[in-house]
């Protein structure tokens, strides 16, 4: 099965929402003084502060060993901080945290249905009732008949989606996403990109995206959150005010570059000495 069979998952008809106008009034997720120690004695976060707005596309950059998974694990209650405070909207559960890894970490012994229902699966759902979820996943992800294959019969990219399929099957209202693209050749990568922006403005979910690519931050997000070398702290917010839909004229347009260039700057300041 080829890359090419993939296909698009949303058309290029499709408009994305309106810009955000600022942080807003009633955070869906804040992180009040965040501090991570591990039982090593390292040091991985130092006082993060964060507010996440509903419907927000936020990426977390920095430099290797910042903390930004860490961060993302921490969010998704995947662990305690060893200082400050999470707090999410009352009532939230896990399920409404849906985590993509930077590996796909599909079973190769199971078909792609049985990938993506496994949450549901787990949470006692009855069969019948995964079977049309699970279709209507993955013709969301663009893998609409692909339900009987195996992980070995997927390219990259493909794997991928089935990934974000899972993490999006149990409908949870913030998707964590850290790195999931690092390893895909840069056609399929935008290919993907444009797929997941038209999902996240269909589905208004809110998503944490952690990169290392400023270039992809400024693509992807309405906010790039600069985190310093470890400890992490979080060192700039720039809202990035450009509308949606974003294409590839974007990516080549004087705008793109300077958006770059600001956090650019950004980045090697927060490196700089004096800013850890």
């Amino acid at each position: 099965m080829s890359e090419a069979s993939e296909g698009s998952a949303l058309g290029p008809e499709h408009r994305g929402p309106p810009p955000l106008d600022g942080v807003l009034d009633e955070p869906l997720v804040t992180l009040s003084a965040v501090s991570k120690t591990y039982a090593t004695g390292i040091q991985a976060l130092d006082r993060v502060d964060l507010a996440i707005g509903d419907h927000e596309f936020i990426s977390l950059i920095g430099p290797s060993g910042c903390g930004k998974s860490t961060l993302l694990r921490l969010i998704a209650g995947l662990g305690a901080p060893s200082a400050g405070s999470i707090r999410r909207p009352e009532g939230e559960s896990r399920r409404d945290i849906g985590f993509v890894f930077q590996e796909p970490t599909l079973m190769p012994w199971a078909t792609v249905a049985a990938n993506v229902g496994l949450p549901l699966k787990l949470a006692g759902v009855a069969p019948g009732a995964i079977r049309p979820r699970v279709e209507e996943g993955l013709a969301r992800v663009g893998l609409a008949g692909f339900a009987r294959a195996f992980p070995r019969e997927l390219s990259g990219g493909m794997k991928m989606r089935v990934s974000i399929a899972r993490a999006l099957i149990t409908r949870p209202r913030v998707l964590l996403m850290d790195e999931p693209f690092s390893a895909i050749d840069e056609p399929t990568r935008f290919q993907l990109f444009d797929d997941l922006l038209g999902l996240w403005s269909k589905a208004r979910w809110t998503v944490v995206f952690v990169t290392h690519s400023l270039f992809d931050s400024v693509y992807l997000s309405n906010r790039v959150v600069v985190m310093t070398p470890r400890p992490g702290r979080i060192y700039g917010d720039l809202a990035i005010d450009q509308p949606y839909p974003r294409d590839a004229l974007f990516r080549t347009s004087p705008e793109f570059g300077d958006w770059a260039r600001r956090v650019a700057a950004l980045m090697t300041s927060a490196a700089e000495p004096a800013a850890s």
